[in-house]
């Protein structure tokens, strides 16, 4: 399995691309700004788009993406996300105002996208993929994601704050790799609070709830353009060297796009 980042920054900036992942070249994990730098071949091969949330960040491209590739869709593209996402999309993007609701063109039988509602626990099986609706904890309705197609599995938080539920279930988990959001610097904490994001000290407090003995390669994803230097400096100062909590240290790394996880 090989999942391919699109983008990874939490705003757009020159060569920064919002959240958007590529999993095996059928699916598309959110669908960020960085959807934009595939090719319509590329895009042409993407099946079933799984979102984590309805915030524009995340879903941008969705639409334009499938304008692009209509003229060449013999069979809807999946849809997949939390039923409060796919109200938003309906209501909001889809809605005949902002954008043609694609859900019905070119004809209600045979339209360019289907909508299939997720819960939470829930797996669905892609292609020889299975994938897993993780809790998240954000200002909309979220999840995250575990994906995963033999043994080790990949990760991914989308937004959140502090999230009990999710690290006891990763804590069950083989996790090959863990991507995890910091949005905003430390001195941007009581906004990150309020917007139910995490900052470096948040992050710091979260990666503590990982079981003795667990190791895995860490992530970082969704920094805010302006402030990622600052974010990057505050995250180093225990990256590695360290302990996170008695006897615990973790491999923190950078995610940038462009780069590819084989699992």
């Amino acid at each position: 399995m090989r999942v391919r980042v699109l983008g990874c920054s939490g705003a757009i900036a020159k060569d920064c691309r919002t959240t958007s992942f590529l999993i095996d070249g059928d699916v598309l994990v959110d669908a960020g700004t960085g959807v934009g730098d595939l090719s319509l071949q590329e895009m042409r091969g993407i099946r079933h788009v799984l979102l984590t949330h309805s915030h524009l960040d995340h879903v941008a491209a969705l639409p334009l993406m499938v304008d692009a590739v209509a003229s060449h869709i013999t069979e809807p593209i999946r849809v997949c996300a939390l039923p409060g996402t796919i109200a938003a999309l309906k209501a909001h993007i889809f809605n005949n105002v902002i954008w043609p609701d694609f859900s019905r063109i070119p004809s209600p039988q045979a339209p360019f996208v289907s909508f299939h509602e997720i819960q939470v626990g829930q797996t669905l099986e892609l292609n020889g993929k299975y994938i897993e609706v993780l809790p998240a904890v954000h200002t909309v309705p979220a999840c995250g994601y575990a994906v995963a197609s033999g043994q080790g599995c990949w990760v991914f938080t989308g937004d959140t704050e502090r999230n009990p539920a999710f690290w006891r279930r990763l804590n069950q988990m083989d996790v090959a790799a863990l991507v995890i959001e910091t949005a905003f610097s430390n001195r941007e904490q009581d906004l990150a609070r309020r917007s139910l994001h995490l900052s470096p000290l948040a992050l710091a407090e979260e990666l503590d709830c990982i079981d003795k003995g667990k190791q895995f390669p860490i992530f970082i994803t969704h920094t805010k353009p302006a402030e990622t230097e600052l974010i990057m400096t505050e995250i180093q100062r225990f990256d590695q060297t360290q302990p996170f909590g008695p006897n615990v240290t973790h491999d923190i790394r950078w995610l940038r796009a462009g780069q590819e996880f084989e699992l």
